[in-house]
């Protein structure tokens, strides 16, 4: 493949289910485990917006500096408003894209903070923190006690370059010390800064908590910095990976690498049993995945915020394809890390 040739949603899709390991379903019934259904939604995870100040080589949201039109309006944030006040989520978690490029991020985080939703998560990439036009928005984010859950590959400025871009690495060192400085990370604040790291290449993440200690260990000894804890992402085989997968003559082998590493024990802590995703648009998802893969919810009634039937959506079954494999290999990956 062209390494300019973009794959759609519904060719990436058709790419997974025609992978020649066995399906995600046939790893379920294979290991005795049920299909997935919904339980109690926990968390709302908001997609607000696929504009970002960087250009990630791995990036599953196809983000970038040019999608200014992917943006969520304010009619739809209001919507999201309304499903929170319903399902009464303990968390809300604001994803994007770089979601402080929305206008209107901050207004929202000053309404749920009124909903008195009891955990505000920003996906922040640490360079946004950076720009001039967000010269104050650590701060704002001190301010509302918002969680900050931010991108780095790697404690290595090559190898964290390489997947973001250029002088990102510097510029992820310079946000997690303007966060420390004002309290993040330390568990006397109060302010909790989680790390999300994914390996670089087509392979799979090591433990968690070991990962955790030797960032712990380095980020110190190199850079005073500190933080609460560390995430560990598999690299799902969705849009800009599955691509690279592709041209470098990998997938095939990556996809065989998730299949062996199939874990039932991790289906049991899968996001998509406690989440609900929603995209800029207002469309509604099991997973931050599927919403990339446009695979949506299973009631046809009640897909979008504007929509939203609480009694449809509830245990509704989980809308799975090969993509998922990502999520039980090994360790488990999720938004939240780990999930065996």
């Amino acid at each position: 493949m062209p390494v300019s040739q973009r794959l759609s949603p519904a060719e990436q899709l058709d790419t997974l289910q025609n992978s020649t390991v066995p399906s995600f379903v046939a790893h379920l019934e294979h290991s005795g485990v049920e299909i997935l259904h919904a339980g109690t939604t926990d968390i709302v995870q908001i997609n607000v917006g696929k504009l970002c100040n960087q250009v990630c080589k791995h990036c599953h949201v196809d983000a970038g500096p040019d999608k200014t039109d992917e943006n969520m309006n304010w009619i739809t944030f209001e919507a999201c408003l309304e499903v929170i006040k319903e399902v009464q989520p303990s968390i809300v978690d604001l994803t994007g894209g770089a979601p402080e490029l929305n206008p209107h991020f901050r207004n929202f985080v000053l309404e749920l903070r009124l909903l008195g939703v009891p955990e505000i998560i920003d996906r922040c990439n640490l360079s946004v923190l950076l720009l001039k036009s967000q010269s104050d928005l650590a701060q704002f984010l001190a301010d509302q006690k918002v969680h900050v859950v931010a991108s780095l590959p790697a404690v290595n400025e090559k190898q964290t370059d390489a997947q973001r871009g250029d002088g990102v690495f510097d510029k992820s060192i310079e946000g997690l010390r303007r966060l420390n400085a004002l309290g993040y990370g330390t568990d006397e604040t109060g302010l909790q800064l989680t790390l999300m790291s994914n390996p670089s290449g087509a392979f799979l993440p090591p433990p968690q908590s070991s990962a955790e200690t030797r960032f712990k260990a380095l980020l110190a000894d190199r850079y005073g910095i500190v933080f609460n804890n560390l995430i560990e992402l598999t690299n799902m085989p969705v849009s800009r990976f599955l691509e690279y997968l592709i041209q470098s003559d990998n997938y095939d082998s990556y996809m065989a690498k998730l299949s062996a590493a199939f874990n039932p024990a991790a289906a049991a802590g899968l996001m998509c049993r406690n989440t609900l995703s929603i995209s800029w648009d207002g469309r509604l998802y099991d997973c931050d995945f599927n919403q990339m893969l446009e695979i949506p919810v299973i009631p046809e009634s009640s897909r979008t915020v504007f929509e939203y039937q609480k009694e449809l959506l509830a245990g509704r079954p989980i809308a799975v394809a090969n993509h998922c494999l990502g999520c039980t290999a090994g360790q488990g990956s999720s938004c939240g890390g780990a999930t065996s």
